[in-house]
């Protein structure tokens, strides 16, 4: 199979019949990748079994693994959830569209390969225009994780998309990079309180906010067992370099560094604005943005994950985010990263 790739120009003229094509492809049973604001999913008909089944498929994802479902509107969330509390229409009026992923019991019509056999869905309305275009002229709910191999660094351009699943779906939405660069926040609203199973684009303080008290998942859930949303597992958003996270401290930062070399042919560093970096032509540099500015940080982490990658380092240091705000998003994908 050729994976077709639709480049977007952001033209209303140019892009409607490329991403009405990709609705087509959807429509017929196929996979599409697309851009959301978070990083880039891999879409099916979420109503379509045999559909949802191939994304499964495509990445080597296994099945006790579920999907988040992408709608485009408030009302749709109400017609394939069975929810109606005040809590989550708080939720919905604060963060929607955008970057927050709600786990609420599911109507019948969601496949239960979606989720992984569970009576609940991740539901959520993207924020970016290209997702909620193919939403539209799908006529469907979309299911879609990450457009990547299972495990794997989640991709933020349509170059990170083929490199994992070129030939094995039909088609890619090139839109540019992704603007957020991490994954939604999934709260599951099934439990007393909330309980925020994966940090991401909308922050915990954010969320509390306007609800009140959210509690955090503890522990990784053991792989195998049935998760009740995405990203859980205990090893994830891993490249195939050793990862290696250090306290925040440039001085740190460099004393791992020089450790690293001594272990290591090639070593990778995501490098914060001016910390200093030894001298040997076996380093590897990604520039990763100014430290404490998380936005700069988390569009870029995937990013400098896969450039390192790419030049073949064999461990990748890297100092570890607080727990706070968007930079526990980040906390959490390197420390899945790193196991």
């Amino acid at each position: 199979m050729l994976t077709q790739r639709l480049v977007l120009t952001g033209d209303e003229a140019h892009d409607k019949p490329l991403i009405q094509q990709a609705a087509a492809i959807i429509r017929a049973g196929g996979l599409v990748a697309f851009p959301t604001e978070t990083v880039y999913g891999l879409g099916a008909d979420a109503l379509n079994s045999e559909a949802v089944r191939r994304i499964f498929t495509a990445k080597g994802r296994p099945a006790w693994d579920p999907l988040i479902v992408h709608v485009d509107t408030p009302d749709a969330i109400r017609r394939y959830t069975r929810d109606c509390s005040v809590l989550t229409e708080q939720l919905i009026r604060a963060f929607m569209p955008g970057p927050l992923t709600l786990v609420l019991p599911k109507q019948e019509a969601i496949s239960d390969v979606v989720t992984a056999g569970r009576d609940t869905v991740a539901i959520r309305i993207p924020q970016h225009p290209v997702a909620r275009a193919l939403i539209r002229y799908s006529g469907t709910p979309i299911a879609a994780p990450s457009a990547n191999k299972f495990g794997r660094p989640s991709p933020t351009t349509a170059d990170h998309v083929l490199h994992d699943l070129n030939g094995e779906i039909e088609a890619v939405l090139d839109a540019g990079q992704t603007p957020m660069g991490v994954e939604s926040t999934i709260l599951d609203m099934t439990t007393q309180p909330p309980t925020l199973l994966r940090p991401g684009g909308v922050p915990k303080e954010a969320i509390e906010a306007i609800i009140g008290r959210v509690r955090v998942l503890g522990e990784p859930i053991p792989e195998g067992e049935s998760l009740p949303a995405p990203g859980l597992s205990a090893r994830h958003y891993a490249p195939q370099a050793k990862v290696l996270l250090c306290a925040p401290e440039p001085d740190i930062f460099y004393g791992t560094l020089k450790d690293a070399l001594s272990q290591y042919a090639i070593v990778g560093a995501l490098r914060p604005d001016s910390w200093r970096a030894p001298d040997d032509p076996r380093l590897r540099l990604f520039e990763w943005g100014a430290w404490g500015d998380w936005e700069t940080l988390a569009q870029r982490l995937f990013l400098g994950l896969r450039a390192l990658e790419k030049e073949q380092a064999h461990a990748i240091v890297c100092p570890l985010p607080p727990e706070e705000g968007l930079a526990r998003a980040l906390r959490d994908r390197l420390l899945r990263a790193a196991r």
